[in-house]
């Protein structure tokens, strides 16, 4: 198991119990406690845990959110979604997040792909940064803000408590002004037919703009919202260049994406 994938696996297992135990990981993971304690400290340096003694517990905003980010429903599924399309993305691009779990996790996966990196302190991060990241995510912008890899673009706007996504005029009007190389979309729902939904109007808007600034568009979902509806569209399949989810997916429902112009990746 590569240090990533090790990474990966202790963060799935702090999203489901909030903490972890040193000797606990290192069976689970199947890697020395050493290891575990030298990984443990290196995320809690990229501030994604909090180490205490004899283990780690959950971080910040982002173990703080309302339900919705709380969920440890399909965690493995989403970060190896996550994963896959945090190697679609070239260093230097300007990347589109909209918020919701999935997509957290892509930001998650940039961080470690961008080689971790420790958050900025006073008199660092004086190179360019690897990515930009365009987000009405608060939760996504507090965790890649701290990191001197990224330059971090917040949209404004008014603030939707369940879920920290920022819509409205004001969110509107700064994507208006922007140009993405990709947009990497979180959904709620995704049919071969009706296209690509969600459950609020007011992030369906924002998603859409997204999707119509950004040069290239990446569905980023677990297999359990493919052929789910939702309330409010985003946009039809013809805005969609990739859809990025995992194994779950029936084969006959691949072949329809396909057939509607989009590329299927399954991990």
């Amino acid at each position: 198991m590569s240090k990533q994938e090790r990474w990966s696996r202790l963060l799935e297992l702090l999203a489901v119990d909030g903490k972890l135990d040193v000797e606990e990981a290192a069976v689970s993971v199947a890697v020395s406690p050493a290891t575990i304690r030298r990984d443990l400290d290196e995320l809690a340096e990229q501030r994604l845990l909090v180490r205490t003694r004899g283990g780690a517990i959950a971080h910040g905003v982002s173990y703080e959110l309302p339900m919705r980010y709380k969920s440890s429903r399909r965690v493995s599924e989403k970060q190896r979604v996550a994963t896959a399309v945090a190697d679609l993305l070239g260093e230097g691009d300007v990347v589109g997040l909209n918020g919701g779990t999935t997509t957290t996790e892509v930001a998650r996966a940039l961080v470690l792909r961008a080689g971790g990196g420790r958050p900025a302190e006073r008199g660092e991060g004086t190179a360019g940064p690897t990515y930009t990241v365009v987000t009405n995510s608060l939760n996504i912008a507090s965790e890649l803000a701290v990191r001197p890899q990224f330059k971090i673009v917040v949209t404004g706007g008014v603030a939707r408590p369940q879920t920290y996504e920022l819509v409205g005029p004001l969110t509107e009007g700064v994507l208006n002004q922007v140009v993405l190389d990709v947009a990497v979309l979180g959904v709620d729902g995704v049919d071969p037919r009706l296209g690509v939904m969600t459950h609020h109007e007011d992030e369906a808007g924002i998603s859409r703009l997204f999707a119509e600034r950004a040069r290239k568009v990446v569905l980023a979902t677990d297999s359990s919202k493919v052929g789910r509806r939702a309330f409010a569209r985003i946009c039809g399949l013809d805005r969609i260049d990739v859809l990025v989810t995992d194994s779950g997916l029936a084969p006959e429902t691949a072949a329809r994406f396909t057939e509607a112009g989009v590329e299927v990746i399954c991990v």
